[in-house]
């Protein structure tokens, strides 16, 4: 699959390779503001996505988007800008070939998500539950914003498709506080949570009032493995250093003597 990356700033285009260097699922053709030599390159070549500066010297990105559907109108485009620039901007008959905007500095999931969406892929969450907690999205860490919030996600994901109360919420990550603080202290991991998914383009939780629900689709999970009977490396730690994980480690030892 062929990607075009026009930028006018050379730095910005070798921050771009760093990014993607790694995957060779794709071709990239870096090019800059020279709009006879970008259109003649998509003229000539079967180029899926494109990612373009919006304000450059020499091309104002939008019009190329024009110039570029013009010649491929299926071709995907993603703009990268500095600039303080949103989507309703956008001239209308170019939005239906626009995935988004990335706003520089680039950020390594962010691009990958939008690689994912040009080759019509849909990201894996890839989650280790055995040992320490962490998430990886298109390999990269998945990073939360408070200690809490990660939490919280680990707790909803161990009950595997359950849903999870505020009560349980709180009586898991917050027994020790008064319930009106400890509200106040789910409420804001919950938002903490939300705002993580978004940024990282994986929103899985569906927030009601007081309750929450996992989607698992396109989760991996070592833990979820283990539940579906396959052959997974368990080194008797689960979930640490959280104390309410110990009701779900004995569960899995009860799940391996019965299964030996």
């Amino acid at each position: 699959m062929k990607i075009l990356v026009v930028d006018d700033e050379v730095n910005a285009l070798h921050l771009f390779l760093d990014e993607v260097i790694s995957d060779t699922e794709f071709e990239y053709k870096f090019l800059k503001d020279d709009e006879e030599a970008i259109l003649n390159y998509v003229k000539n070549n079967q180029v899926v996505g494109a990612f373009l500066d919006i304000k450059m010297p020499n091309i104002y990105g939008p019009e190329l988007a024009k110039k570029l559907i013009a010649i491929n109108k299926d071709i995907r485009i993603t703009f990268v800008t500095g600039l303080n620039f949103s989507f309703n901007s956008l001239p209308n008959e170019i939005k239906n070939n626009v995935l988004g905007i990335i706003y520089k500095p680039i950020n390594s999931i962010e691009l990958s998500n939008y690689l994912l969406k040009i080759a019509n892929i849909k990201p894996v969450l890839k989650v280790r539950m055995f040992g320490h907690f962490d998430c990886f999205l298109n390999n990269s860490l998945v990073h939360f914003s408070s200690n809490k919030s990660k939490e919280l996600f680990a707790l909803l994901l161990a009950l595997n498709g359950k849903s999870l109360t505020m009560e349980q919420a709180i009586t898991n990550l917050w027994p020790d506080k008064d319930i009106d603080k400890a509200k106040i202290l789910y409420r804001d991991a919950v938002w903490r949570l939300r705002s993580t998914l978004q940024e990282i383009g994986f929103e899985c939780v569906n927030f009601q009032r007081a309750l929450l629900t996992l989607n698992k689709e396109n989760i991996e999970c070592d833990y979820y493995d283990l539940l579906n009977g396959k052959d997974v490396f368990y080194n008797d730690e689960f979930l640490v250093p959280y104390e309410w994980s110990i009701y779900f480690e004995n569960e899995i030892d009860y799940l391996l003597s019965h299964n030996d």
